[in-house]
């Protein structure tokens, strides 16, 4: 072993899985972050450190690097992303609405366009801050989800905006069409989310998961679906995905998490119909509350008007 990367785990990743705080840290795939955990060259606080055992802030965390190991980070490649739109601009942020096949920043393994790739492209300088290819993400959305987002430009904006999330002081509204009728028909999910024992880039509700909250109201019943407006009170990886499946009303078009192709090519949907409607936050530079709205997207309104049809 020649390297010795010491870190100290930052606030943001508490809680957080050895194997995926190396790999954001570092910027390594899972897979790899796994091997050197299980290879014995990863230490918390001096002592070896399992690829499931969870960080906290503050503790330092060691991986011992063979030559041959680089970090694999994934390059923010500046290009015009179709479809992609800015709806506010100031000093401190962008808000964005971003389309559907969009990532949010670039990664290990994804090919496609991504938000600050298309800010680059657009010539929009964001924040130096996070990780080189996340610099200025304070949010994300999943790949298939469309809607709001914004990204950080000053430093300043990135650091309040960050701590906002955490303290889950930033309004999230997304609507869903989801399979069948929810009961009750307003009501709140409490149940811990964590990595798929069986599949990868799956998540699922496990018992060492983390906290996750969503509450949600119901805003129109079909025959055989049901329009939701959600607000999440956490932000976990595909959380509105994973508990409207454990509850066995997935989001109609996700596949991954239960719902029928059959209704899905119905319908004309490629993806799942979720979407970010309205986006709140303080704005870091004003102190003043602020609120955006995006309309669905063509794709998700011709979905909804043939359930309509049915």
């Amino acid at each position: 072993m020649s390297d010795v990367k010491a870190l100290a785990i930052p606030g943001g990743l508490e809680g957080e899985r050895v194997d995926a705080a190396i790999a954001r840290l570092l910027g390594f795939s899972r897979t790899r972050a796994a091997e050197l955990a299980g290879a014995g060259a990863v230490t918390i606080d001096h002592v070896a450190a399992r690829k499931s055992d969870r960080v906290s802030a503050g503790q330092w965390l060691e991986v011992q690097m063979p030559e041959r190991v680089g970090p694999r980070v994934a390059e923010v490649r500046p290009a015009l992303v179709e479809g992609l739109r800015v709806m506010h601009e100031d000093s401190e942020l962008v808000v964005v609405d971003k389309p559907a096949g969009v990532a949010a920043h670039p990664s290990v393994g994804w090919n496609g366009p991504d938000v600050v790739s298309g800010l680059a492209g657009a010539g929009y300088r964001i924040s130096t801050s996070g990780a080189p290819e996340r610099q200025g993400i304070v949010q994300r959305l999943d790949v298939g989800t469309s809607g709001l987002m914004v990204v950080a430009k000053s430093e300043r904006a990135y650091t309040v905006l960050k701590q906002a999330f955490r303290d889950r002081t930033v309004d999230k509204t997304y609507h869903a069409l989801v399979h069948g009728l929810p009961d009750p028909i307003v009501g709140t999910i409490e149940a811990p989310i964590g990595r798929h024992p069986g599949h990868d880039y799956k998540f699922a509700v496990t018992k060492d998961g983390r906290p996750s909250v969503t509450h949600y109201e119901l805003l129109e019943a079909f025959r055989s679906t049901s329009l939701l407006t959600i607000h999440l009170e956490t932000g976990r990886t595909h959380q509105i995905r994973v508990h409207f499946c454990a509850l066995h009303h997935p989001c109609v078009g996700d596949p991954l998490y239960g719902s029928d192709p059959s209704v899905a090519k119905r319908l004309g949907l490629v993806r799942q119909w979720l979407h970010a409607v309205e986006l709140g936050f303080t704005h870091p530079g004003s102190g003043e509350w602020v609120t955006y709205r995006s309309d669905y997207p063509a794709d998700l309104q011709v979905a909804l008007e043939r359930v309509r049809e049915l």
